[in-house]
C-alpha cells in the first residue's frame, strides 16, 4: 500500500503524537522518509525484508519509499484491554536541505546516514537516550526553533556509533548518491552480480583500488564488511524468492549464491533471528504481501 503524505503549510517536515489503542496503518510506503520513537507499546516491526520485535524506546529512521509496518501484540487488540500506544512520528522530504547535505563538508555525516535510511535505521535504547529526548522536544518547538532543533537531531543521529541496519542490502531502496560515483559504480556491480562468487580483489580493482584500501572505504560509507554486504544481499534476495512462494528451500539456497545450505540456514538465522521456514510463517501469519508489492 502506498500512503500519500501531504506536509502541512510548504513546511520540510511534520511531527506527530500518536496516541491511540493500537497501530492501525498497514504494510505501506511513501515518499518521505520517516522517524518513529516508540514511547509506550509492544509488538512486531516490519521494515523491508526485516522483522523485529519493539518495545518501549525503541527508535527507527525509514528512508523514502522503504515499505514498514508496526504491529502490536495481540493483547492490544483485546476489548477493553486499557492498553495504548505512544508514539513520536516525524516525516520530512527526502530533499530536505538536498544542496547542503550533498556538497557541504559539514554535512557529510547526515549524507551517510541519508544512505543507510535507504535500509532502515534502529537507534538501540538506553544508548540512544539523548535522541528520544531531542524527539520530545522538537514536538514541542515551532517554527524555526523546530528547524534548528531536527538539524540537531539528524547530526546526532548520523554520528551515533550505536545504530543496526534494518532490510538487508538486495531488498532496500537505494537514494540517490549524487557525488559518490566510486560507491555508486560497486553497488552497482555487486547488485548485478552477488549470486556468483565475488572477492575483494576484484571489488577493489573493478573502482581501481588496492584491497586494502577498498575494504576500509566500504566499510566506512556501508557500515558493514564486504563479505556481511553481500551475504545479506543474498537473504534479501531469499526472503523475496520465500514471500513469492518458491517450492524449495534448497534451490533458494542455490540460487541467492550460497554454496551449502548448512552455510544459508545459518546465516538467514543469524541476520533474520528465524529460519527460512519460521521467517515465512510469520510473513503469512501476519497477512503481509510481498514487499516489493504496493496495492
Amino acid at each position: 500500500m502506498h500512503e500519500q503524505s501531504v506536509l502541512p503549510d510548504q513546511s520540510p517536515l511534520r511531527v506527530k503524537w500518536n496516541d491511540f489503542p493500537h497501530f492501525t496503518f498497514p504494510w505501506h510506503a511513501h515518499g518521505e522518509m520517516e522517524m518513529v520513537f516508540v514511547l509506550q507499546s509492544s509488538g512486531t516491526r516490519f521494515v523491508g525484508d526485516s522483522m523485529e520485535v519493539f518495545t518501549e524506546g525503541d527508535l527507527v529512521l525509514v528512508g523514502s519509499r522503504l515499505p514498514h509496518y508496526w504491529k502490536n501484540n495481540q493483547a492490544y487488540y483485546n476489548e477493553n484491554s486499557g492498553l495504548r500506544v505512544q508514539a513520536i512520528v516525524v516525516q520530512f522530504s527526502p530533499d530536505f536541505m538536498e544542496k547542503a547535505i550533498q556538497n557541504y563538508p559539514e554535512m557529510s555525516a547526515i549524507r551517510d546516514l541519508w544512505l543507510r535510511a535507504g535500509r532502515g535505521v534502529h537507534f538501540p535504547f538506553p544508548e540512544n537516550r539523548d535522541l528520544g529526548q531531542l524527539l520530545k522536544k522538537l514536538y514541542d518547538l515551532k517554527g524555526f526553533a523546530r528547524l534548528l532543533c531536527f538539524l540537531d537531531l539528524l547530526n546526532r543521529m548520523a554520528r551515533s556509533k550505536h545504530f543496526r541496519l534494518l532490510a538487508s542490502p538486495e531488498y532496500a531502496v537505494q537514494p540517490s548518491l549524487q557525488g559518490e560515483h566510486r560507491l555508486e559504480k560497486v553497488l552497482n556491480f555487486i547488485h548485478l552480480n552477488y549470486t556468483r562468487t565475488l572477492r575483494l580483489e576484484e571489488l577493489a580493482a573493478h573502482v581501481g583500488m588496492n584491497p586494502a584500501a577498498f575494504s576500509r572505504y566500504f566499510k566506512q560509507r556501508t557500515g558493514q564488511t564486504l563479505v556481511r554486504y553481500v551475504n545479506e544481499m543474498r537473504v534479501g534476495y531469499a526472503c523475496k524468492l520465500l514471500q513469492e512462494g518458491a517450492p524449495s528451500i534448497t534451490q533458494i539456497c542455490y540460487d541467492c549464491g550460497f554454496n551449502n545450505l548448512s552455510n544459508f540456514n545459518r546465516f538467514f538465522k543469524n541476520r533474520m533471528g528465524v529460519s527460512p521456514r519460521e521467517y515465512l510463517a510469520v510473513f503469512q501469519e501476519n497477512g503481509v504481501q510481498s514487499p516489493g508489492e504496493e496495492a
